[in-house]
């Protein structure tokens, strides 16, 4: 199930993220990394796109009302092996 997801970029790659989960709206963080943008060709102007993919592939794993407060994309990295494959996958078929 798709979530519908607001993004505010906050600066210095960090992001404000709503979403709503049933009658509550869920707020996090986000910082986007550099090094995550690297590993997959992503440009600057890619890196809002980044995160809300990010939190698209956080809601296919777990229910959005658990997103914790803060999310760095180093540490969904680290915590999900097929992320940064699911990602640049998402990110060829965007710009195909």
């Amino acid at each position: 199930m798709s979530e519908h997801f607001e993004v505010e970029p906050l600066g210095d790659h960090e992001y404000l993220l709503r979403a709503r989960a049933g009658a509550e709206t869920v707020v996090s963080r986000f910082r986007a990394s550099e090094t995550v943008a690297e590993q997959l060709h992503a440009t600057p102007t890619d890196e809002q796109w980044l995160v809300e993919e990010t939190a698209e592939f956080l809601a296919e794993h777990q229910p959005v009302i658990d997103l914790p407060p803060m999310v760095d994309l180093d540490d969904v990295a680290a915590c999900y092996d097929d992320y940064l494959e699911q990602l640049g996958r998402r990110l060829a078929s965007s710009k195909a």
